[in-house]
């Protein structure tokens, strides 16, 4: 197969752990055979303050020509917060209806958690977000601003359309990947996480979908959990979850906990997947400005990127050789934190890529 690859390496030190990853692409590719074309693309602050401009119309419909998109990372310290986030990360994700979040929450063995007595076995599940509606839709507004009478609303909103495929997504996950289907665990089990007891009008809507469509699903066990309980769940007894679906908001920040948990930001990865179209995938970690230019930035979640996106584009045997080059590195790494891995960022790179040059 011969893919169409399209790569924004972004700003701070983006462009350095895009690299590794391209890196580790590119051996894969050598060892596996398939083939790719990469077509770079500078969205970003530099770009934004040098003309202006966020993403153009026009780079939505050349991105519809690629198989999938890599990305590095988004965000100025000169350039006023949203503007990057809202004008290049979200008008692509709506743009090409990247309607699920995949995050996957994995303890690589030897990677050290904050969680004490937990470990790679523990520490194992998936955390599916719906990616298209909420809160980020941005519908609201302020009135009288700037006076002490200003009122701002910001609307949660869901249709059911995108609970639906959100919730069919999980489903057909939990069946595909849960533990039970990995030969770790006696059930394949799908937990929807919310706010039912306080949020009713939004999760009438949610528990009835998940209740509903579950039927369908006899060999997927449903559980339901709320968020705030859910946080104290993910680090006191994670080995709970399998995988885990909620709406774009809470996910937001559970995500978040779950990458502490499983090490930090320099290895945790994600995608912004459209089941029938274009998917992006990207290091979870921020653009980290003050290691920019300094190689000691971790680029184990890039890397983790590239092995997503393979594995999402079919190409089961390179990501599972990325997979295991990346315990591999783990292995010769001193920690997972920037200027303290005991070895430069394209080290690493070199690391994962020799691996699996040599399968």
């Amino acid at each position: 197969m011969d893919y169409k690859i399209a790569v924004i390496p972004g700003d701070g030190t983006g462009p350095e752990v895009v690299a590794e990853g391209l890196k580790v692409l590119t051996s894969a590719a050598a060892v596996t055979g398939f083939s790719y074309q990469l077509t770079h693309y500078d969205f970003g602050g530099e770009r934004y303050m040098r003309t202006g401009e966020t993403l153009p119309d026009s780079a939505i419909e050349e991105f519809k020509e690629h198989d999938a998109i890599f990305l590095g990372a988004m965000g100025h310290p000169d350039v006023p917060p949203g503007t990057l986030e809202q004008g290049v990360l979200l008008k692509i994700r709506f743009a090409l209806d990247q309607y699920i979040n995949l995050r996957p929450v994995r303890l690589i063995p030897g990677v050290e958690t904050p969680i004490k007595n937990k470990g790679p076995k523990e520490i194992d599940y998936c955390v599916i977000r719906e990616n298209s509606g909420g809160m980020y839709t941005g519908m609201g507004g302020n009135s009288r601003p700037g006076t002490k009478d200003e009122v701002a609303i910001q609307e949660m909103v869901y249709t059911y359309d995108q609970v639906a495929r959100c919730l069919r997504y999980a489903f057909e996950y939990a069946r595909k990947h849960g533990k039970k289907a990995r030969g770790v665990g006696e059930n394949n089990t799908l937990a929807l996480i919310g706010k039912s007891n306080v949020l009713t009008h939004m999760y009438k809507l949610w528990n009835r979908v998940f209740a509903e469509m579950g039927e369908e699903y006899p060999d997927v066990k449903r559980e339901y959990y709320h968020v705030d309980a859910t946080c104290l769940y993910m680090v006191v007894s994670p080995e709970m979850f399998d995988v885990m679906v909620v709406e774009n908001m809470f996910g937001d920040i559970i995500t978040d906990l779950g990458a502490i948990t499983q090490g930090g930001l320099g290895v945790a990865a994600g995608g912004n997947i459209n089941p029938e179209g274009v998917s992006m995938f990207e290091p979870i970690g921020g653009t980290a400005p003050m290691w920019t230019g300094k190689n000691a930035i971790n680029p184990l979640a890039a890397i983790g990127a590239v092995q997503m996106m393979l594995e999402h584009l079919g190409e089961a045997e390179a990501a599972s050789l990325v997979e295991k080059g990346i315990a591999h590195a783990v292995t010769k790494m001193k920690s997972m934190t920037a200027n303290e891995m005991g070895m430069g960022t394209d080290a690493v790179g070199d690391l994962v890529a020799g691996f699996v040059t040599q399968g």
